[in-house]
């Protein structure tokens, strides 16, 4: 009887030492997931702020002394444009790779600026810059809020509803692209 109850026993602390292993093994994948993300993170930024704030600046003191419109209303633009992550950092990469006036989303910010330059980047930076962008609370320059409220009535997101200045009235809608 002994014997038998020991063995029980043994059984039992075989069957949840497997499963908290289990566990175990769950949470150091899962941890390996979250750094490798935070990696990726943290490289997007890097990527996004040596390369993207040359232009699209938040220190400039007002909106005249910019040479791009800043990157928190690009980002606003492209989220009413594409709405999953996916198609976000699709047409990002996409525009960057190829600037065009045709396939402009921010026509406003193209009459005022001119199209951006072609840049020279590859398309894995372009995907972790535009994913860092989708992902993250963007820096905004001090006077950006309030231009936004003059420029397109104040309303939630503003874009497009007929009080602005004629800038940035695309619907996300060009060459065939569906929201």
């Amino acid at each position: 009887m002994k014997s038998y109850f020991l063995a029980v026993i043994i059984t039992a602390f075989l069957l949840i030492s497997c499963n908290n292993k289990e566990d175990k093994d769950t949470t150091a994948s899962e941890i390996v997931a979250i750094n490798k993300t935070e990696a990726i993170q943290s490289e997007g930024y890097t990527l996004f702020k040596n390369n993207c704030y040359a232009c699209h600046s938040v220190t400039s003191k007002s909106h005249d002394e910019i040479i791009a419109p800043p990157m928190v209303a690009v980002k606003r633009r492209y989220k009413m444009g594409y709405r999953t992550k996916e198609r976000f950092v699709e047409a990002m990469v996409n525009w960057t790779k190829d600037p065009k006036e045709e396939n402009a989303l921010m026509r406003g910010a193209v009459k005022q600026f001119k199209v951006m330059p072609k840049q020279a980047f590859n398309e894995d930076d372009l995907k972790k810059i535009a994913t860092y962008i989708y992902d993250n609370e963007i820096e905004r320059p001090d006077w950006f809020e309030a231009h936004f409220e003059e420029e397109h009535g104040g309303e939630g997101n503003g874009m497009g509803n007929g009080k602005g200045k004629g800038r940035g009235k695309g619907n996300g809608k060009r060459n065939g692209q569906n929201n």
